[in-house]
């Protein structure tokens, strides 16, 4: 690592500047990446993120949590320390975080991507001397196809189902995913009817002049030819006997970088695996590494070891840093 930052056990640490980036557990002062369950946790006195992100994170982390927060770009010095925020493109809010210490720049990607998303600022690749990058698709095999193409057969699929009687159900993160969902399905096909926690984070993006396909939430009164016609998003713990009751014509869909890889659609017991993740690719994340022109790379989650074993056989000066905590979260936004 350098002298500005070190991994403990709360997570990663900045000495000099004294904050965590996305602690694992309480502490003083956190810098938040983003809004995900995995990355933001409660209970800290103190947070930083972007000022795109806020009023998510607020939402996730309640009315009594104090946060401050950083236009993109924008610098705020801590002890001879020059912190500041850079877009991610991973959801709304998210963010890279710089950090200048004694002249080493040292930038930590959170999750990104660099596929469109017109519900986020899009990745602003960063020069430092120390990355430390994401790897949750570290693997060539994962490789994204357009979003142009994974819209056009969500829309098929969909209009296919009302045409046979059979209620759409897509599962999809309730943060960040739905929205991209919603903001690229063809709203003409049918009423499109949401899980209230995708609800909830619509009305946030809404808010803030995000331009989302109409939905409304689902309750069980709903009339149930309505429900025939319609397209329902909803998160993965929906996918429960007692919810999904209320549909009993219905074809299920996920929608995931994980669909990826054959046999996870088969696993999710789904009629249909769309791949759409909120993740860089192989060649987003090989080509986001290269991009920094980093001397020193330290790569955490996923596949870190491969991508860390791809990047020393290439002269590489690559890393694992860990991550693991066995009382963390599971991750979002895939």
């Amino acid at each position: 690592m350098n002298a500005a930052l070190q991994p403990t056990p709360y997570g990663l640490y900045c000495p000099p500047g004294d904050f965590y980036i996305d602690p694992r557990r309480p502490v003083a002062r956190a810098v938040i990446t983003h809004a995900h369950a995995d990355h933001a946790r409660s209970g800290s006195r103190a947070y930083l993120c972007a000022r795109e992100g806020r009023a998510i994170l607020q939402a996730r982390l309640g009315a009594n949590a104090r946060i401050e927060t950083l236009s993109y770009g924008e610098v705020v010095h801590r002890n001879g320390v020059a912190l500041s925020l850079h877009p991610a493109g991973h959801i709304r809010g998210s963010a890279q975080v710089k950090i200048v210490h004694r002249g080493h720049i040292s930038v930590i990607s959170g999750d990104y991507k660099t596929a469109p998303d017109p519900t986020c600022t899009p990745l602003e690749p960063q020069r430092c001397h120390t990355f430390i990058s994401e790897s949750t698709f570290g693997l060539p095999i994962f490789k994204w196809p357009s979003v142009e193409a994974v819209m056009a057969a969500i829309n098929a699929w969909w209009r296919e189902n009302r045409d046979q009687g059979r209620t759409s159900i897509l599962f999809a993160y309730a943060l960040g995913k739905a929205q991209r969902l919603l903001a690229g399905l063809d709203a003409s096909i049918g009423p499109i009817l949401t899980h209230g926690a995708v609800e909830r984070i619509n009305r946030i993006y809404r808010r803030e002049g995000i331009r989302l396909a109409e939905s409304h939430y689902i309750d069980d009164q709903e009339d149930r030819e309505l429900r025939r016609k319609a397209l329902v998003i909803a998160p993965p713990s929906a996918d429960n006997p007692l919810w999904m009751r209320r549909f009993p014509h219905r074809s299920r869909a996920f929608a995931s970088g994980w669909m990826r890889i054959r046999g996870n659609r088969r696993r999710r017991s789904v009629d249909r695996g769309f791949v759409l993740s909120d993740h860089g690719d192989w060649d987003a994340l090989v080509g986001t590494i290269e991009a920094s022109g980093a001397e020193a790379i330290g790569i955490t989650h996923g596949y870190a070891a491969e991508m860390v074993r791809w990047l020393n056989e290439r002269g590489r000066q690559a890393a694992i840093v860990s991550s693991a905590d066995a009382n963390a979260p599971q991750a979002e936004g895939k």
